[in-house]
């Protein structure tokens, strides 16, 4: 008579079980009854994403919860390919006098990005060609957030002063060598703060962005006198270009909205030819009585940014959601404010691997909670825009891992 182990037994049935159904759990990650919108592939619904190794493994209605080893209920949430931030200043350091380029002035990207649903940054302008090494060692390489760069036409970088009006170091090929030796990490050409009446640094960043293949981003203004801004959008800039800081009123620079409180017709024409419009908020550049006559005539954002750095976050601006629930509450719908945030700016930086949920995609999603209240918007004058909605992230995934979660929606009770 032959005498069983039954613990045993028990045990490997048990470890059998449980081996099988790991088995069987072919996803990482299953974001479940999400409002999905996704500019790409045209979803803009109440649908399932699963995530495995990293990638989006499946986007359809009513995938299993058998098949992911962790579920993040979704429900009366939206779900977004993360965040593109493509107006930011991420050259931090401790040089004195560096303004945003190895300076105090800017900020470490992985404490500015995860909690609002960013996973890509764009620094514009920190670094020029002299010291985009260091940039790439200091920050991109040591930065759970993606992080990406204009350079400066300027070779020293965006160190403010009489740096930024050197013309003898705005050098268009040296910029294009650099731009060209990083292909994964450049993605546009940077000119700002110049203040003489002088078309020079335009054409030189105009001209690096032509031998690099890429976009340059310009900001405006300063020069006394003024430099045209119409020839600016219809001469120099090339389709594909950005004009930043499009709804402030800048030193130095005609405002998109006249005296009369209408659009100058050139700036339609400007965005009609292919000149892209990002908002670039930061700490002096976007009013209310600029944005809402140019949004009620029409001209919409192509993209919206931050400026990030330390003159801008704590004051009207504060994140890239509160700059978004500003258009939302200028009667934006959601899906185009969500598209120039996503799609939108992976088209212009010419990075379409990113901005989607397509299967096969890198794992970088954005969880957001749409909050219904009596809410205000302050503009970098101080002046306030009574609005009823107002975006919140709750979740935010980069590569497939959960990088933040406001209310511990991927986490089990402590208790059960």
């Amino acid at each position: 008579m032959k005498i069983y182990n039954y613990k045993f037994l028990i045990g490997f049935v048990i470890v059998l079980s449980v081996s099988n159904l790991a088995s069987s759990q072919e996803f990482d990650l299953l974001i479940k009854g999400g409002h999905v919108i996704d500019t790409k592939n045209g979803i803009d619904k109440v649908i399932d994403v699963a995530i495995a190794n990293g990638r989006i493994a499946e986007v359809a209605t009513n995938i299993s919860e058998k098949k992911s080893k962790t579920v993040i209920n979704a429900k009366d949430l939206f779900v977004t390919p993360g965040l593109i931030d493509i107006h930011s200043h991420n050259f931090y350091g401790t040089e004195p006098n560096a303004y945003l380029s190895n300076g105090f002035s800017a900020v470490a990207p992985d404490g500015f990005s995860f909690e609002s649903g960013v996973t890509t940054l764009v620094d514009v302008g920190g670094a020029g060609w002299r010291n985009f090494q260091q940039f790439k060692d200091q920050v991109i390489d040591q930065s759970k957030t993606r992080v990406l760069a204009f350079l400066n036409i300027v070779g020293s970088g965006m160190k403010g002063g009489a740096i930024e009006q050197n013309i003898a170091d705005m050098d268009a090929k040296l910029t294009a060598m650099v731009a060209n030796q990083f292909p994964g990490e450049v993605v546009g050409v940077k000119l700002a703060h110049y203040h003489g009446f002088d078309w020079t640094p335009t054409e030189r960043a105009v001209e690096a962005g032509r031998l690099a293949d890429i976009p340059i981003m310009v900001d405006f203004g300063g020069s006394e006198p003024e430099l045209s801004l119409e020839k600016l959008m219809l001469e120099k800039l090339r389709p594909g270009d950005i004009f930043t800081h499009t709804y402030g009123h800048v030193q130095g620079r005609t405002p998109i909205v006249d005296e009369r409180g209408k659009v100058r017709d050139y700036v339609f024409l400007a965005q009609k030819r292919g000149v892209i419009m990002d908002v670039g908020h930061g700490g002096g550049s976007f009013l209310f009585e600029q944005a809402v006559p140019a949004m009620k005539q029409g001209l919409r954002p192509n993209s919206i940014s931050t400026d990030l750095h330390t003159g801008s976050m704590n004051g009207g601006m504060k994140d890239i959601l509160n700059i978004m629930s500003k258009f939302i509450n200028m009667n934006m719908p959601l899906v185009d404010v969500i598209g120039t945030v996503t799609w939108n700016p992976a088209q212009i930086i010419k990075r379409t691997d990113l901005g989607h949920l397509s299967v096969g995609a890198a794992a970088d999603i954005a969880i957001l909670n749409m909050r219904k209240g009596d809410f205000g918007f302050v503009d970098v004058k101080g002046m306030k825009l009574k609005g009823d909605k107002k975006l919140e992230c709750e979740v935010t995934i980069r590569d497939g891992r959960i990088v933040y979660d406001l209310n511990g929606l991927s986490s089990e009770e402590w208790d059960k």
